[in-house]
């Protein structure tokens, strides 16, 4: 296909980076990273390939829950630099093909927030109608609730406002009441505000929350929210043309397609294959890629120009709630045992690499199929280095550690006292000593090197994202094969999912007569038979990305 046609649909096959500005690089010693800090460091994301990074929130915060506790939807929190230091980054990366999103987090604000403190002073107040408030809690305001073990309630009485307020989230998070015009046109504003300063778009976060208008009274007759979502993502096309929205959307299948705006494509621009997410977990723990299968063929196709974002790990807990409980009992017992890992009773607070025993051939694997399945690949900061966690930090801070530079104190984060530090660094044989950016980065054996090759062959492989994805049967039970197919492109992916060595033929052509098969990931052409069969040697975790190359075609590999 011609790579040209990938430009104005920039999403489809991005390479999407995740950090924390806190926990990414300390330029002034006070043990908190920093905007200049990320400047500083944005050649390590363009040597590595990122395309698209996308910042956790930096907004003025009490920081009750790590920033998603806003306070300030227009500032920048001082502690981590000025709006200033944010044009900074995003002109050096816009400079190194890199665009900037942000975080979007408008569904609750901080109790601190000037609204809320307004709201809550007097029913007369004009931002008394940006929340929810009830005299009384409805009965089920114990149902639903998204952190077991510490809220109770939905919904908090306030003794200043004489009412109580819906809280999806933390009782200090109050939700906004999106069903208000003025809610909207706000929220519209936040969003026109920083685009003009040049981000290329948002991660939505908790999108089925801020649509829900369930704790209204008058929810019945509310307009369809969907319409505020079609209206949102208009406004941020006008502002900015080539923007996109990813959605934060941890619901079944047909529930997400919805969100995509179904066939018109008009909501979210790409939304997180929560599903694929889980099952691939599930076939991890049972070196049986059926799962993972099971969940593709469900999939639904998203919108021509939507697009799917997948991932192995987030910032969040890796959630398992759409699995049953028997099934994720099965995930705990392989990559969680102890009490301690798990969180919330549906989910894991640890990284990958730990949770393989840090099996770099294992790991390799899953990474390559990460970049490999139809869909945009999201990273962690730190995966690309094969970071642990730290299960001494509370909840999901044990996967939000500061980045390990190098084998200095501190891993190279920061000169500060290691006590001044936003969670503590990680120890062992995954600590920065062993693990950093610093021994890898001119190491071609590394996992880093592994990495930055996945991404480049991921984006001289179009087909990947763009193509039509075919399942291939290996007649190997632990043997995962696709196919992408795009125009005249053939990609195939084959990953073994046990620890054991396989050998599989696949039918990848009609008539195989003069097609040969181009190892993307290796040195090494081999022919594809005369019945179109391919015969590949696969070692255990072992995996192999081939170009099917037909006489004439002009591809350089």
């Amino acid at each position: 296909m011609r790579l040209t046609e990938t430009a104005d649909v920039w999403w489809k096959n991005a390479v999407i980076y995740c950090l924390d500005v806190e926990t990414f690089f300390d330029t002034d010693g006070d043990g908190r990273g920093d905007l200049r800090g990320v400047c500083q460091r944005i050649d390590h994301l363009a040597e590595l390939g990122v395309t698209c990074l996308w910042l956790m929130p930096f907004y003025p915060t009490p920081d009750r829950d790590d920033g998603y506790d806003i306070s300030d939807f227009y500032g920048v929190d001082q502690r981590l630099g000025t709006h200033g230091d944010l044009v900074e980054l995003i002109t050096l990366a816009q400079d190194r093909g890199i665009r900037v999103i942000a975080d979007l987090v408008v569904n609750h604000t901080s109790d601190q927030h000037p609204w809320f403190r307004s709201a809550r002073a007097s029913r007369e107040s004009p931002y008394r109608g940006w929340y929810v408030w009830r005299d009384e809690p409805p009965p089920d305001a114990d149902k639903g609730i998204v952190f077991p073990g510490q809220e109770t309630s939905l919904w908090q009485y306030d003794e200043e406002a004489g009412q109580y307020y819906l809280h999806q989230f933390r009782k200090f998070q109050p939700d906004l009441d999106i069903a208000n015009r003025e809610v909207r046109e706000e929220i519209e504003r936040v969003v026109g505000f920083w685009s003009e300063l040049g981000l290329s778009g948002f991660r939505v976060d908790a999108v089925p929350f801020l649509l829900d208008t369930a704790g209204a009274e008058d929810a019945a007759g509310l307009p369809d929210p969907h319409d505020f979502l079609r209206d949102l993502c208009a406004f941020l096309h006008r502002r900015r043309g080539q923007a996109m929205l990813l959605g934060e959307v941890n619901l079944s299948y047909p529930d997400v397609r919805r969100f995509f705006g179904d066939e018109d494509g008009d909501e979210l621009t790409m939304c997180f294959d929560f599903i694929g997410m889980q099952r691939l977990y599930l076939s991890l723990a049972r070196n049986d890629p059926a799962e993972l299968v099971k969940a593709l063929r469900e999939r639904p196709d998203p919108p021509e120009e939507a697009q799917w974002g997948t991932f192995v790990r987030n910032h969040d807990e890796l959630t398992l709630d759409k699995l049953s409980d028997a099934e994720r009992q099965e995930v705990f017992d392989a990559f969680g045992p102890d009490e301690n890992m798990q969180l919330y009773g549906r989910g894991l607070r640890r990284r990958l690499p730990p949770m393989l025993d840090n099996d770099q051939d294992r790991l390799r694997m899953v990474y390559s199929l990460l970049f490999s399945l139809p869909g945009t690949p999201v990273l962690f900061y730190g995966e690309e280095i094969g970071m642990g966690e730290n299960l001494a930090a509370e909840d999901r801070h044990a996967v939000r550690t500061p980045m390990q530079w190098t084998a200095d104190a501190n891993g190279g984060f920061s000169t500060a006292d290691p006590s001044q530090l936003p969670a503590p660094m990680v120890e062992g044989e995954l600590g920065p000593d062993k693990v950093n950016v610093a021994a890898q980065r001119r190491d071609p054996d590394s996992l880093f090197s592994w990495m930055k090759l996945l991404i480049q062959r991921y984006r001289e492989s179009p087909e990947l994202s763009w193509g039509t994805c075919t399942i291939l049967d290996s007649g190997v039970r632990s043997v995962f094969a696709h196919r992408s197919d795009h125009e005249d492109g053939t990609i195939v992916a084959v990953h073994n999912f046990a620890p054991d060595a396989a050998r599989v033929d696949l039918a990848v052509a009609g008539n195989g007569l003069g097609l040969r098969a181009v190892d993307l990931l290796a040195t090494g052409t081999q022919s594809v038979g005369d019945d179109g069969v391919l015969s590949l040697d696969l070692a255990p975790y072992g995996c192999r990305w081939l170009r099917i190359v037909r006489p004439g075609d002009r591809y350089l590999v």
